[in-house]
């Protein structure tokens, strides 16, 4: 048990789970055998578990228009199980469609764009359900205005800046509607091997964001069976093997509290102290080589870091959505809320069952998980009974009541990694973090300028720009300059040369190895515009595979409410084979 992961005694134990045929999921008992289900799913169940399984089959996401891009992401999606897809597009199929796409053949030419690529998708798994809409957003928004809501995410890609600033517009002001809030929305803007997308959203709350940060051990504080365990072990009188096999957590409480013994009651302090008891550690070894002490030294902070609840949490405590629960609260900030009056009755977390691997052998690993185990359900039930007390206290009706409850353990769980994000309106400018990032990441705010200046060009014109068109090319320069000049950029010089007047040898000066000075940033919003020129509408099939991984892997994110999502504008240079996040 020597990798750095962690993981708990279900998971270790327990390798597959079963559908049942309500589509939820239960872990299969030893020697029966997974169903067809379980076992397409299987590894996609071991990065976001059951409960992103269901999360993802129970999404409905709607993307806007039937491009290579949109359709990349789409299979992404479907392959894993999304439960519904619907794409919304009114355009035919054309023959440059059908030569980018590998969702449309030439057979599929002058037909509806979104009906053959539905039809194509949908053979990638039965069992996600799939709809081909030729309207036009703004006729269904027209016709139904509660349309949007009936989605979980929104995905546009290349969409006209006059249909996408009212879809983002509508969806930011409707993202607290009761019952039925606006979904977040995914902004794809891509032209030849040149993209970039965004994420929109208001809020968004996560229990499980996969934190490497390990939940407390409370080796400090340990609790009563952990510290009697502790006790118990007769070091002295054990055998090599035993000996060499105790796990490190147990190592530690009891140096710990020998060390207290001693001391007053107080841990290491001092740099002076810290160094004494890493000693006091390498002394309880009966040989050099005994790795589990070893750990021990290595992981002896955890003895003099007090555990407490972590800073992140206890500011999530302070959020007037924390504060101010009612009945229409979200399961998360009543689950949040449970939890401040926890810990402020408790000073710590409810303990967590997950347990790092560390050198040990499997009896002594297994009885100090099931200490861990027994002590978090102890734990479990008590934070139990406070979430029952909120929930009568907001007067919850059953149907919240019942998914709160559903989410105790998820939330007990990964209590230490919890997060509350609130994003900003897709569009919105800001002049300082376009300066800082200008400082940062030239090359990044360049590609993101230049995709700018191609939509303002085609909102204000009602067409792309024409390739080879120096004056198209002229006012996406000019839309440029004026967007840097209202943040306040200054041109910088171009750099002068590093033997600038210097007498050099003509052999010198033809150095070939003499390294390019660094392009101004100008020069590279310049080199960036022509891309975006050359090919103003072109769905390449390597940028369109590219962004389709890196669009469904943070769809999957905002749908499962699981791991962090993007914050920012995800800039893509598939000339320069670079990627980067930037906030503008």
């Amino acid at each position: 048990m020597n990798s750095p992961e962690a993981r708990t005694l279900e998971s270790a134990t327990a390798a597959f789970v079963s559908f049942t045929p309500q589509g939820t999921m239960t872990p299969v008992n030893a020697g029966s055998v997974p169903d067809n289900k379980t076992r397409r799913y299987d590894r996609q169940l071991r990065l976001w578990a059951a409960s992103g399984q269901n999360a993802l089959e129970s999404a409905r996401v709607l993307v806007i228009s039937g491009s290579a891009t949109s359709t990349s992401i789409l299979k992404n999606l479907v392959l894993p199980g999304i439960g519904h897809f619907t794409i919304l597009d009114a355009e035919k199929v054309t023959p440059e469609d059908a030569g980018n796409n590998f969702f449309l053949h030439q057979s599929s030419i002058g037909k509806s764009r979104a009906e053959e690529a539905v039809k194509y998708l949908a053979e990638l798994n039965d069992s996600v359900e799939s709809v081909a809409d030729t309207s036009t957003l703004a006729n269904i928004i027209l016709k139904d205005p509660t349309y949007l809501a009936s989605f979980t995410l929104v995905i546009a890609h290349n969409m006209s800046t006059l249909d996408l600033v009212p879809l983002s517009t509508l969806l930011w002001e409707n993202a607290h509607n009761k019952p039925n809030p606006s979904p977040p929305l995914i902004v794809i803007r891509s032209a030849g091997f040149l993209a970039e997308f965004a994420v929109q959203f208001h809020e968004h709350t996560i229990i499980d964001s996969h934190t490497e940060a390990l939940p407390s051990l409370r080796i400090d504080k340990p609790f009563p069976d952990l510290e009697t365990h502790a006790l118990a072990l007769e070091f002295e009188n054990m055998d090599l093997t035993d000996h060499g096999h105790v796990p490190y957590v147990v190592i530690l409480v009891r140096a710990l509290h020998e060390w207290k013994q001693k001391h007053d009651g107080s841990p290491p302090k001092t740099y002076a102290e810290k160094k004494e008891f890493k000693s006091q550690l390498t002394n309880m070894k009966k040989k050099i080589d005994e790795e589990n002490f070893d750990e021990a030294v290595a992981q002896a902070y955890r003895a003099w870091t007090a555990t407490s609840v972590p800073r992140e949490i206890e500011a999530l405590f302070s959020d007037p959505a924390c504060t101010n629960v009612t009945s229409e609260s979200t399961p998360f900030f009543l689950l949040l809320h449970a939890l401040s009056h926890y810990t402020r009755r408790t000073g710590l977390l409810p303990l967590s069952s997950t347990l790092p691997d560390m050198k040990s052998d499997t009896t002594s690993y297994i009885h100090l998980q099931n200490l861990y185990k027994t002590r978090a359900r102890e734990e479990l039930e008590d934070f139990a009974k406070v979430v029952s007390g909120v929930l009568d206290e907001v007067n919850a009706p059953q149907e919240l009541r019942t998914t709160v409850e559903g989410l105790i353990d998820e939330f007990v769980r990964n209590a230490h990694g919890l997060k509350v994000m609130r994003g900003r309106r897709w569009g919105d400018d800001d002049d300082g973090a376009l300066l800082a990032a200008i400082a940062s990441y030239p090359a990044h705010v360049a590609t993101h300028l230049a995709l700018s200046a191609l939509y303002s060009f085609e909102k204000s014109q009602g067409r792309y720009p024409t390739i080879g068109s120096a004056d198209d090319l002229g006012a996406m320069t000019a839309w440029v300059r004026e967007r840097l000049g209202k943040a306040g950029w200054v041109e910088e010089p171009d750099p002068e040369p590093q033997n600038a007047g210097i007498e050099v040898d003509a052999e010198d000066e033809e150095d070939e190895d003499a390294p390019e000075p660094e392009p101004t940033f100008w020069k590279r919003v310049q080199n960036a515009l022509g891309e975006v020129a050359r090919a103003p509408t072109s769905d390449l099939p390597t940028t369109a595979a590219f962004l389709g991984g890196l669009v469904a892997q943070e769809a999957i994110k905002l749908v499962t409410k699981q791991y962090v999502p993007l914050e920012g504008v995800c800039v893509v240079d598939l000339v320069a084979s670079t990627t980067g996040v930037i906030t503008v």
